[in-house]
């Protein structure tokens, strides 16, 4: 099938949330060296750990308000809606700072931007707790999420860097599984300390735990051994993503992302506040060890590869679309069983299809892969930061069915793109087919 035909290119298998950077360092990765890190040579282990731990800081940090949302809302007298600004204002900076932060990466090292943008993030993190109202706690996630940006985009092109190729997908599995167990410990931590102490002890406790992984990262990464610096070239890097942008296939994988994202985004963003109100009136404690259904879409996402064989990327992508939005309608039933088996649903569609997006990124730009997979996380993140606010907003105004309806709107949205992509790949290989048959 050809890749124009679903919105995406060569699938390249992920096993994790965030493949698409996985798949441009694996791609960009250059020639081994007798001194690269891999299993067995000195500095290998040092180096998982340590951005093992920089990627459970990341995602802790990244998403620690998420599943405080209802107990912010209670303390501060602020709507859903408003609420939802602590997480959409961390993830919406990130997204605007990939780019900036990975061109400045170029010019003064990945060690170094990592362990700056580690470093600012955990002290604000420590500050977060005590924000005297919503808009300066709205204001210091902002701030952390514009930190946090340097880490993703440095931490790739430092393995690529630094470990031998045949390592190198190993070593960025450990990165990634670090921002799962991140994303997800962050949030559970956060409902049961919640549920104790209150949520700004919760926030203190993430804050903590990042300060530990700080620590871990800065006593255990290797020095860059073959990082060469550049220059920071503006008006490069604008042609470069000007290009990415112009090509119509990275438009529709960046779309598709966001897209997925919106639903996700939406979905986990007010999922607290249905779940701690009648008829389910769950405890913070229990409301923050759903994100459990987390680990289905790292199996989900490890399965794609499996269903873009047996079903084709286009058959794969509607699988998910499907999936997901069969966990929507699903989680519209008032019997804690049937919600719990919605998210499971939508999380397994949603890991799913992001992966088959995202991981065609760095396969489909043949020139600044790097940047190609910035966009796409810029767009992901974009897609999260909306999805988080447009989905309380919705809830405000109609509940639960107000959040599958946007929810829905944007499983819509995937179908298009991805219907236009089939019939814009028909119509190329009609108007290539007189020449392909035309005798050499």
């Amino acid at each position: 099938m050809p890749p124009a035909s679903t919105g995406a290119s060569t699938l390249t298998v992920a096993a994790s949330p965030q493949p698409s950077p996985a798949a441009a360092a694996a791609a960009t990765a250059g020639p081994s060296a007798p001194d690269r890190l891999e299993p067995g040579r000195p500095g290998y282990r040092r180096m998982s750990f340590a951005l093992f731990a920089a990627g459970v800081a990341t995602f802790a940090l990244l998403y620690s308000t998420q599943a405080l949302l209802p107990a912010v809302s209670a303390s501060l007298g602020a709507t859903a809606g408003q609420a939802s600004w602590t997480v959409s204002a961390a993830t919406g900076a990130l997204a605007l700072c990939v780019l900036p932060m990975s061109a400045l990466s170029e010019r003064f090292g990945r060690r170094q931007m990592m362990t700056a943008s580690l470093t600012v993030a955990v002290l604000v993190g420590l500050l977060v707790p005590f924000a005297p109202s919503l808009g300066w706690l709205i204001a210091l996630r902002a701030v952390q999420g514009a930190a946090l940006a340097g880490l993703p985009a440095s931490a790739m092109a430092y393995l690529a860097e630094e470990v031998r190729p045949k390592a190198l997908v190993a070593a960025i599995g450990l990165f990634v599984a670090g921002n799962s167990i991140g994303g997800m410990s962050g949030r559970i931590l956060t409902g049961w300390v919640a549920q104790l102490w209150g949520w700004r002890a919760a926030l203190g406790a993430v804050g903590l735990l990042a300060v530990a992984c700080a620590v871990v990262f800065h006593f255990m990464i290797p020095r860059a051994r073959h990082f060469t610096p550049g220059s920071l070239n503006p008006k490069a890097l604008a042609k470069t993503v000007g290009g990415h942008l112009a090509d119509p296939l990275l438009r529709r994988l960046y779309a598709i992302g966001a897209l997925f994202m919106t639903v996700f985004g939406a979905v986990y963003t007010v999922i607290g506040y249905r779940l701690v109100e009648a008829p389910f009136n769950l405890p913070q404690g229990i409301v923050g060890s759903i994100f459990l259904v987390y680990l289905v879409g790292t199996v989900s996402s490890a399965a794609a590869g499996k269903l873009v064989a047996r079903l084709g990327r286009r058959g794969a992508l509607y699988l998910a679309v499907s999936t997901t939005a069969a966990g929507l309608l699903l989680s519209l039933a008032d019997q804690l069983a049937a919600v719990l088996l919605g998210l499971v649903l939508i999380t397994a569609g949603f890991f799913a299809g992001h992966a088959v997006a995202s991981s065609s990124v760095s396969r489909t730009a043949t020139k600044g892969r790097a940047q190609a997979s910035a966009l796409y996380q810029s767009a992901y993140y974009l897609g999260s930061s909306a999805g988080g606010t447009l989905g309380a907003v919705a809830f405000h105004a109609g509940g639960w069915a107000g959040t599958v309806s946007l929810g829905l709107l944007a499983v819509l949205g995937v179908v298009s793109i991805t219907l236009y992509g089939t019939r814009a790949a028909r119509a190329e290989r009609r108007r290539l087919m007189p020449v392909a048959s035309v005798p050499n």
